[in-house]
């Protein structure tokens, strides 16, 4: 298969911006192209020696002409690097002019396939593409100019710049289009940040610090009913706080202190509490449905004991932690992880343990009477538990 031969042209005494011209070439055509795409009045075009070209045909392919508005010839900076260039390892560096919408740009092939080589933007110009041209050779892309842009400086720096009065949904959708994945997060990162907040919307873990500063240290800071879905409040202190009917769901309290806080029927689904202090924490009818709280420390020195009557804890994994004396009457355990638990003098009385993992609890005169057992694992128990534990 035949190489396609070409020459690039540059305005005189520059050495970027070129345009990628097909052989063989009609000088008036070439400067037609050159006066559209650059906005200049082209009359003279000279080789890379200064001499005026005035016959195509001596134009071989790789050369480089530059095209003048009239004035005399313009050594170009580096013209011996750039010409260097354009020898048989020189296709990713082509410079090639897209039409998107109607609109011209010029960029060059590794711009393109560079940044985000997986995209199909990128697989269009690192190997033969069949796509259609215009009249002067710039391929034609059936998209929003305006949406394009962005996306092209991004590609040339790295930074996602977007012009006042430019959507960022629009620039999304060629995102997605262009197969960008990384432009894509970005983008959808950006619109979620740019979201305008509601009386509902989900408050930040920099709100709740300037709070926590506010406070003076012998005031209750009363979260009731905040809306803090998904924050990050990990290893902050938070003794104290009350968070009664707050939504906490998915959030990141791990290693947070939450000793004496109020969670009473606060919703902490899916929430990460792994490592965290609840000394004397209020739990009354929480929903801690899948939540995390591996290796947490429920056990007062003082004496004061963590309330969790009645909470919702199916599919909790509470393995490895400190729960002597808590009080988990009526509370739903289904499918809970309780491995290597201690809970000493725990009360589980009517709670459902039903396919509780409890291999490795302390249990000693813990109560489980009324509790649901059915299919609970008991296996290597450090203390064996009594029936009159268990019954009613």
């Amino acid at each position: 298969m035949s190489t396609q031969q070409y020459i690039v042209v540059f305005k005189n005494g520059c050495v970027t911006g070129g345009v990628r011209m097909d052989l063989p070439l009609c000088l008036l055509g070439a400067a037609a192209q050159m006066n559209e795409i650059l906005t200049m009045s082209t009359k003279t075009f000279y080789n890379c020696h200064g001499k005026v070209v005035s016959d195509a045909s001596v134009l071989k392919a790789g050369d480089i002409i530059y095209a003048s508005c009239g004035e005399p010839f313009i050594t170009p900076m580096h013209r011996l690097e750039v010409v260097a260039t354009t020898g048989p390892t020189a296709s990713e560096e082509d410079w090639i002019t897209l039409n998107v919408g109607g609109k011209k740009f010029m960029t060059s092939r590794v711009t393109l396939t560079s940044k985000e080589p997986e995209s199909m933007l990128a697989r269009m110009f690192s190997s033969p593409w069949k796509s259609a041209i215009d009249e002067h050779g710039a391929f034609l892309i059936d998209r929003s100019p305006t949406y394009f842009e962005p996306i092209l400086n991004y590609l040339r720096s790295g930074e996602l710049i977007i012009d006042g009065g430019v959507n960022c949904r629009g620039v999304l959708a060629e995102a997605k289009f262009y197969g960008l994945a990384c432009l894509t997060e970005q983008l959808e990162a950006r619109i979620q940040a740019e979201q305008p907040c509601t009386d509902s919307s989900p408050l930040s873990r920099s709100f709740l610090i300037s709070r926590l500063i506010a406070t003076p240290p012998d005031w209750e800071l009363r979260c009731q009913g905040i809306n803090f879905e998904e924050a990050n409040l990990s290893k902050l202190d938070l003794r104290h706080v009350n968070f009664k009917y707050a939504i906490l769901r998915r959030a990141n309290l791990s290693s947070a202190n939450l000793s004496f806080c109020n969670f009473e029927r606060a919703d902490l689904a899916g929430a990460k509490l792994d490592g965290a202090n609840l000394l004397g924490v209020k739990m009354l009818c929480a929903n801690l449905e899948a939540a995390s709280m591996h290796a947490c420390n429920f056990e007062d020195p003082a004496g004061s004991r963590a309330n969790m009557e009645g909470a919702n804890m199916k599919h909790v994994n509470l393995e490895g932690s400190h729960m002597a004396g808590v009080n988990l009457r009526v509370a739903t355990l289904k499918n809970a992880n309780l491995q290597n638990c201690d809970l000493r003098g725990a009360v589980l009385a009517g709670a459902d343990l039903e396919n509780c993992d409890l291999s490795g609890c302390d249990l000693q005169e813990a109560n489980l009477r009324g509790a649901n057992l059915k299919g609970a694992a008991f296996e290597l128990m450090l203390n064996p538990v009594h029936m009159s534990q268990a019954v009613r």
